[in-house]
């Protein structure tokens, strides 16, 4: 079976050490969704035995009381509260994601229906597209990409994008304008987690081994291996791997029995820890602690090309209804990182919920750096050499 489908780009098993033949699995977190229950992230706590890292006080900025990803909390849910201003520049800037294309020259062409998956999170649509009916993400560069719909409410298929919601949709109001969740503000809950990137900076830097690439792709953290030197810490685009410092947890085989003195517990002080996509749970054919505790779906599981179908389709569900702010992140192949197996739809620019707007894996310079050090080496010896040689001629 090729790898070409499973994953998306076609050297993801070249360059980035996986080299099995199973679908690459992952999560599409659908933050529009969800609810901010925190089940996901008690479900993650619960099942890996990962230590309290907080006294439950809410946060002085926040109604959160963890604040975010770390050693100890491997799925963290985020509360952003946001203004009708907020929200009407959020749907602004997702319009300006939205290509248009070209315009045609004749009578309108006959909108085509709606699209079942959006356009993919590819190069942006051609120049010359004359029938205007392809509308494309905003381009390679960007790690954040919204694909839009065909047969929103114009004749060239990308109305939903352009100045109004294309008509009476849902989600609207009479006169157009969008129905937000209450009159004054609206919360944005955001359940995130570890990304499992195609170029995984982490795994790219750990000098002992500790990091390797699953049968399923993703990137797992062998703690018996682990030496804590943090320099995965440094290696990761969105500051998710951290080291664990208050350490004794209980360890996996223990599940069901009663709790074990302090005495024999297992240490993992220094060790650095991050969410391992349920590896074990994987391995036995089951979903992840935190897809299975979801009450509103909002966290999906399965083969990363099937995740990749489904948040496209509901990206272009919620731009037929007007709601353009949808966009999804992760899911672009020519980003920094290559694309994550982790893809989420944010309803607002990832900077809002704290995420890099376009990740870059550190390693990604080592070449360029190299070669300038090596030219440097070489134009310092070529300088010596002279020296030597016009004082050996006086």
């Amino acid at each position: 079976m090729s790898t070409d489908r499973m994953t998306p780009t076609s050297a993801f098993a070249d360059d980035t050490h996986w080299e099995h033949p199973h679908p690459r699995r992952g999560f599409f977190t659908d933050t529009s969704i969800c609810i901010g229950c925190k089940a996901c992230e008690v479900a993650c706590k619960e099942w890996n035995r990962n230590p309290v890292d907080s006294d439950y006080e809410i946060l002085g900025s926040s109604y959160d009381n963890t604040g975010g990803l770390g050693a100890d909390t491997w799925r963290h849910v985020a509360f952003i509260e946001q203004s009708q201003e907020r929200i009407e520049e959020a749907r602004e800037s997702g319009r300006a994601l939205v290509n248009l294309g070209m315009p045609r020259v004749g009578p309108p062409a006959p909108s085509p229906a709606p699209a079942s998956t959006g356009c993919a999170c590819g190069p942006a649509a051609p120049a010359d597209d004359a029938a205007g009916s392809g509308c494309a993400c905003s381009g390679p560069s960007s790690a954040t990409t919204a694909p839009a719909t065909a047969g929103c409410g114009s004749a060239d298929g990308c109305g939903c994008s352009s100045g109004g919601a294309g008509g009476a949709a849902a989600g609207t109001a009479e006169g157009g304008s969008p129905v937000l969740d209450t009159p004054d503000f609206r919360w944005l809950m955001s359940s995130d987690v570890c990304k499992h990137c195609t170029h995984a900076g982490c795994l790219d830097v750990c000098p002992t081994g500790a990091l390797f690439r699953t049968e399923f792709g993703t990137v797992v953290v062998q703690e018996d291996i682990c030496n804590g030197c943090g320099t995965c810490v440094a290696g990761c685009p969105f500051g998710v791997i951290e080291r664990r410092d208050d350490g004794l947890v209980e360890p996996k085989t223990q599940r069901g029995t009663p709790p074990m003195p302090d005495t024999v517990k297992v240490p993992q002080d220094g060790i650095a820890q991050k969410c391992t996509l349920c590896y074990d749970r994987m391995k036995e054919d089951q979903t992840p602690a935190c897809a299975q505790a979801c009450p509103t779906t909002s966290i999906k599981y399965g083969e990363r090309e099937t995740m990749l179908e489904s948040a496209q389709q509901r990206v272009a569900q919620l731009h037929e209804q007007g709601r353009t702010e949808a966009r999804l992140y992760g899911a672009n192949p020519k980003d920094g990182v290559g694309g994550t197996g982790s893809i989420f739809l944010l309803l607002d620019e990832p900077e809002v919920y704290g995420l890099p707007p376009d990740p870059r894996v550190p390693t990604a310079d080592l070449p360029r750096m190299y070669r300038r050090a090596g030219a440097a080496v070489l134009g310092m010896l070529a300088l010596g050499a002279a020296a030597f040689t016009v004082g050996d001629r006086r």
